[in-house]
């Protein structure tokens, strides 16, 4: 009979000791790296940047097909979302040096033009696209008005809940006005026939009541009557109908409702690892529709594989850290609540599109943040991120680093002048 010596059980539990410890320590420069008071500033920077730049290829990608046909200019698409871009970087510039006591201004009247902009898609400026009459139209100019609304329901909420910050241990105080005034939107989008976006609002609405610290019940109660209410109005429309029960297997009514995401599938599975190569996606010759508005993501998946989708994916995680750190770590109640707002209305779009995609969720035609086609989606999301970057440069760590910066690069252009002076 052997025995084990003490020094030998010793080395073998101290193994897994020395491997945690050597993880660690491989993973403490990373962690040194997100601690830093900067990182959430440059992320908001960085991470958004890259998904607009992978959604102008994909939009030309997706769209050249389509363009050429219709259009006779496989640019077209791509060229109004270029137009969209040019048009949004000086609002991107604008938000993030806005105040935060004049955003707070704008808050109100912002919501009252998004209900505005709402009413009139029911007047004979209204445009029906796709039986939904939730677009305006004056000449060649067109935009959806639900998109403006989310930003301004968020901000509004935001600032509202900020002005109550010690009073929301009271339930009123939590639902007046912020709930009645979401669900006077989300009636008017529901008027348009816009259930998509009407759940999109719910769930921003719903996260800003966890926010601000809601009890359970009371989302039980919301989730039950949303639930229900969703359920009757896909029932009560045949092509919301078919497409409720047809997401579950889409080839079991191939060539009907389950067209659109049969053909998305298709894409992503032939993509593979590493994708078709940009441009070369087969689906997009007619097959798949609104290849690049809500399916680009299925186009994406086919041209550049598994790990195209999931650095996008990563990028919205990033984005959604990002907000998440500034949320948790500033002292300003409007900040907090407007970057948990737009954090949720983003990924939560993400999340919407990417199942509608794989065929976990219904079709409900919502678009891929920063990457879809649409100006009317893109100026709306830009802003808010550009809000974000503001409110991640404000925090008074992150203002003493950038302050600090701006001083040692203002001290060293100074000595390269002084040197360069006394040099013959």
């Amino acid at each position: 009979m052997t025995t084990v010596r003490p020094e030998a059980s010793g080395s073998v539990a101290a193994e897994p000791r020395s491997l945690t410890a050597t993880v660690r320590r491989h993973l403490e420069p990373v962690r040194q790296l997100l601690d830093r008071p900067l990182t959430p500033y440059y992320l908001l920077l960085v991470a958004p940047a890259l998904l607009l730049a992978i959604g102008l290829v994909m939009v030309l990608s997706a769209s050249s097909v389509e363009a050429y046909k219709y259009h006779g200019d496989s640019y077209y698409w791509v060229r109004r979302q270029l137009i969209a871009v040019a048009i949004g970087l000086p609002l991107v510039w604008i938000a993030i040096r806005l105040p935060i006591r004049w955003l707070r201004r704008l808050a109100l009247p912002g919501l009252f033009v998004g209900i505005g902009l709402l009413a009139l898609t029911q007047t004979p400026l209204g445009i029906t696209v796709n039986g939904n009459t939730n677009w305006i139209g004056v000449g060649p100019l067109q935009l959806q008005p639900s998109e403006f609304a989310k930003l301004g329901l968020v901000l509004w909420a935001a600032h509202v809940y900020a002005n109550k910050e010690r009073r929301l241990d009271q339930l009123h105080h939590i639902l007046v006005p912020v709930v009645p005034g979401m669900l006077v939107v989300v009636g008017m989008v529901l008027w348009q026939r816009d259930l998509g976006t009407a759940l999109v609002l719910l769930a921003i609405m719903l996260a800003m009541l966890w926010a601000v610290g809601a009890p359970g019940r009371l989302f039980a109660l919301a989730a039950s009557i949303a639930g229900v209410g969703a359920l009757y109005l896909a029932t009560t429309d045949s092509e919301r109908r078919q497409r409720l029960l047809s997401f579950t297997d889409p080839f079991k009514d191939y060539h009907d409702a389950g067209w659109q995401p049969a053909h998305g599938l298709y894409a992503l599975s032939s993509g593979g690892w590493f994708g078709e190569g940009l441009g070369a996606s087969r689906q997009k010759w007619g097959d798949l529709p609104e290849a690049h508005t809500d399916f680009i993501f299925a186009v994406l998946g086919e041209e550049l594989g598994l790990l195209g989708t999931v650095l996008v994916v990563l990028l919205f995680l990033t984005i959604a850290y990002a907000a998440i750190r500034v949320a948790t770590s500033t002292e300003d109640a409007f900040v907090r609540y407007a970057s948990f707002g737009i954090v949720v209305w983003l990924l939560g779009q993400m999340m919407i599109n990417v199942g509608m995609v794989l065929a976990l969720l219904p079709v409900i035609g919502i678009p891929l943040p920063l990457v879809s086609y649409g100006g009317s989606a893109l100026l709306p999301s830009l802003v808010a991120l550009a809000l974000l970057v503001g409110f991640a440069r404000r925090e008074p760590e992150a203002a003493r680093a950038l302050a600090l910066r701006r001083r040692q690069r203002s001290s060293g252009v100074s000595a390269r002048r002084a040197r360069s002076r006394r040099e013959p």
